[in-house]
Formats: C-alpha cells, sequence, structure tokens
C-alpha cells in the first residue's frame, strides 16, 4: 500500500498567499490560452490542465531558480507556476521569433533554463529519463540541486517510467517523480490501462518512498514535497508522489469528451482547487477578498501584456527552417 507521511511541514501564511498566487496565474493563463484559440489568434495543439493546478504550484513554492522541472505536453501550469515569464511563453505558443525556441517549437516544446524549466517533451514519459540526466549532473557536481519530472498515469505504463525510476533507486538520485494522475491516459479511464490501484505502490519496486497525496489540496501536495525534497537535498534519494486529481476538459482542445462521464465532471468542479483555496484564505485572515481580487487583476494584466507583446512579434523567417537543426560552425 501507499506510505503514511509521518513528519507533514506546513506552509506558513506567506507561503499559502503564495501558493494561491500561482494557481491563479496558471488559471488566468489557461483560460486566455483557450480564449485565443477559439478566436484563431493563435493556431496550436493546447492540453489544457486545468483542475490540476495545486500540483505545481505547491510543489513550486519549494524550489529555486536552480532546481529544475523536466514536464511533458500537457505541462504549461507546471512552467507557470515555476514563474516562467510570460512574455517568452506566449511569444513561442504563437509562433514568434521571441519565444523561447525562436517560435518552432510551439506549446509542446517550451523552454526557460533561467527559471529552472528545462525540458518540455511531446514524447510521453520521457520527462523521467531526462531528469535523471540532471539528477545525475547535480551529484558529480555536488549541489544540492534537485530535480522534478512532471508526468500522467498513463506514462506510469510505458518503459521510461520503469528505467527511468529504477536507475534513480540504484543512484540515489536527487530527483521527486510527480504523477498528475487525473483519472485519463488520453482517452482512456486509469481503470481500463492500469492494473494497480495505486501508482505510488510501485515505488517500492525501486527502493523509494512512494506516497499518494490529494492533488487538489495545496497543503497535503506542500507536506509530501516538502519531504520528498528534503530527502533528494540530503542525499537519500528519490521520491514518487502520485498526486491525484481531476482535468476539467478533454485531452486536447477540441476534444469533445465524450469518454468522460459528465456526472463525475461536474463533481470533480464542484471540488475545484482554486476557489475552495481561495476561501480558506479568506477564513484563516490570510488574505481579504478585495486583496485576492487585486491580486487576480495584477495577473489578468500579465497575461493580457504577454498576449499583446506576442502578437506584436514577428514569426520566423524561412532561413530558420534549417537553423537549430545541425551545428553551423565546429569548433577547431
Amino acid at each position: 500500500m501507499s506510505e503514511t507521511l509521518t513528519n507533514r511541514a506546513s506552509p506558513d501564511a506567506a507561503t499559502q498567499l503564495d501558493i494561491y498566487r500561482r494557481m491563479v496565474r496558471i488559471e488566468r493563463n489557461d483560460e486566455f490560452t483557450r480564449a485565443q484559440i477559439r478566436q484563431g489568434r493563435i493556431t496550436a495543439p493546447y492540453y489544457s490542465a486545468r483542475g490540476q493546478e495545486a500540483i505545481p504550484a505547491s510543489i513550486s513554492t519549494l524550489l529555486g531558480d536552480d532546481d529544475k522541472i523536466c514536464t511533458i505536453y500537457r505541462g504549461i501550469h507546471d512552467m507557470v507556476a515555476k514563474n516562467m515569464p510570460l512574455r517568452p511563453l506566449w511569444a513561442e505558443i504563437s509562433g514568434r521569433v521571441d519565444g523561447t525556441c525562436k517560435g518552432k517549437g510551439g506549446p509542446m516544446h517550451l523552454t526557460h533554463p533561467e527559471t529552472g524549466v528545462m525540458v518540455t517533451t511531446g514524447i510521453v514519459g520521457s520527462s523521467m529519463p531526462i531528469a535523471n540526466g540532471f539528477g545525475w549532473a547535480a551529484l558529480l557536481d555536488g549541489t544540492k540541486q534537485v530535480t522534478v519530472a512532471y508526468f500522467g498515469d498513463g506514462a506510469s505504463n510505458i518503459g521510461a517510467f520503469h528505467e527511468a525510476l529504477n536507475l534513480a533507486g540504484v543512484w540515489k538520485l536527487p530527483v521527486i517523480f510527480v504523477c498528475q494522475n487525473n483519472g485519463f491516459a488520453e482517452h482512456t479511464r486509469y481503470e481500463n490501462g492500469t492494473a494497480v490501484d495505486q501508482i505510488s505502490k510501485r515505488a517500492v519496486g525501486y527502493g523509494m518512498p512512494g506516497y499518494t497525496v490529494d492533488g487538489n489540496d495545496p497543503l497535503d501536495v506542500y507536506a509530501h514535497a516538502h519531504a520528498a525534497i528534503e530527502r533528494a537535498r540530503a542525499g537519500e534519494g528519490p521520491t514518487l508522489l502520485e498526486c491525484k486529481t481531476f482535468r476539467f476538459f478533454g485531452h486536447v482542445f477540441g476534444d469533445d469528451d465524450k469518454y468522460m462521464d459528465p456526472g463525475e465532471k461536474d463533481a470533480a468542479r464542484e471540488f475545484d482547487p482554486l476557489p475552495r483555496f481561495r476561501q480558506k484564505l479568506i477564513d484563516d485572515g490570510i488574505a481579504t477578498e478585495e486583496q485576492l481580487e487585486q491580486m487576480k487583476s495584477d495577473i489578468e494584466a500579465e497575461v493580457k501584456d504577454a498576449i499583446d507583446f506576442a502578437q506584436s512579434c514577428e514569426f520566423p523567417s524561412v532561413d530558420e527552417l534549417r537553423r537549430d537543426v545541425f551545428a553551423e560552425e565546429i569548433p577547431a
């Protein structure tokens, strides 16, 4: 069975407010992204993570810019939570030259090393072996850096998951494997594609702790992530966190999501982590409604500024088609 965390860290008031800020930043960015696609202002594949905000928002408050994340195509929320600047993000998803990959990667291939966003991959599960590489580098360099590998529940059934966790366990790499289990592997329900009832149970096979976490509860995510990160920084090796959540939309933008049970989806939205955590902050006297509304307005202004910036940027020239494929100059 999944392990039980005994020593639970709790975020202070300032950290809870920061978690909420990151959650709102994710939600507002997602809302504007879907609106821009609907309006035809950008053309790109988009995989909404609406409903999963609490997971990367809570984890990211425990990470510094020198700590790294490797994520997947449904991972823009992970980057936004890591405080990636929105201007280059929007320029990239808009296919403009001032994007993080000069407009040639799009939303499935974003990167921003300055804030520790190292790679976004469109290959299911490949965030994990890449994260191991960064973890190995941290060990060789003798730093206290940690790397978070984000992935979905479907990726836990492919070879890269097993290979990456096994090697991380053998070498005691400072990697935290975070499965954002939203109940669906693309269009396949969890129980129709995964034999084990909790992905965290698989951790025992690789000599690491494994926890099943309420991915909609920022405090539960924070407590487990804190323990995993402290363990990694202390040189004790990796941890597997299975964060149970629910995605509010289909696999990809435009998906009619008929494979999702309407009642189940409505029930999940009733427990939307964003308004629930907002109310908690108010009830606990951490913030007022006016302060949280101002925060939301400030974040919306940040997103709108990023959109305007992206739309003002140029598209890549035809000359860029063959660039960044081969080395243009070979050192002597």
